[in-house]
């Protein structure tokens, strides 16, 4: 099964480059897509310097548009999807995420920080299913309804739908990985307003009928 790996990026210049590095480094990887959400930053020139495809919004769509954007770029059976603000992804780590699906062992696996650091571990125990690394097959995220409209609720709704439709999710371990909070990228004060704007998407991506609006925002 040929893998293609989709990295839905808003301003994130300076973490981008080692993430397209660590899926270079990964041979299971067919096709590397960055997404640049209508960034600000030299987010699409840092990922241009890379033998990867670049899809550049012009506008800002929210996480889960970015990453259906990413999906219509490609022809791979498998979507591995990636934060392009991770700290410590290895090929190891890459190889470990896509081989359930490869494999033909699910459809869906996600991957859970272990000891990185303190609070992005914490938040993955808490609740695994917010992972925003994930590989899944793409005729199964492509059957997922409206994505293109659920921001930060993708995640949620990548995993409801799952459930719905009996696909055992496996979870993988992702030794010493972490990510650059918001707090670190933004300040406290708006890092923790980007935080609950998230946190509300998520919420409304729980309930029936909702579409959220609110702006897309780094993780």
């Amino acid at each position: 099964m040929s893998v293609a790996a989709i990295v839905p990026a808003y301003n994130e210049e300076q973490t981008i480059g080692g993430v397209v590095e660590a899926l270079l480094s990964c041979p299971v990887i067919d096709e590397i897509i960055v997404v640049s959400d209508g960034s600000t930053d030299d987010t699409v020139s840092v990922a241009s310097r890379y033998p990867v495809k670049v899809v550049a919004l012009q506008q800002n769509v929210g996480k889960g548009g970015a990453m259906k954007a990413g999906s219509t770029h490609t022809a791979c059976d498998v979507l591995l999807f990636v934060d392009a603000d991770l700290v410590g992804l290895q090929t190891s780590h890459i190889h470990a995420l896509v081989e359930p699906v490869v494999s033909g062992r699910t459809a869906m696996s996600i991957g859970v920080f272990s000891d990185g650091r303190v609070s992005t571990d914490l938040a993955q125990k808490i609740a695994p299913s917010l992972s925003g690394q994930r590989a899944v097959r793409k005729d199964v995220f492509d059957a997922v309804p409206k994505l293109e409209d659920s921001r930060f609720g993708v995640e949620v709704a990548l995993t409801q739908y799952a459930e719905r439709h009996g696909i055992a999710i496996v979870r993988v371990t992702l030794p010493c990985v972490s990510q650059v909070t918001k707090e670190e990228k933004r300040g406290l004060i708006l890092g923790l307003q980007a935080r609950m704007e998230m946190y509300r998407d998520i919420v409304r991506s729980m309930l029936p009928g909702k579409k959220v609006q609110e702006d897309y925002d780094d993780e």
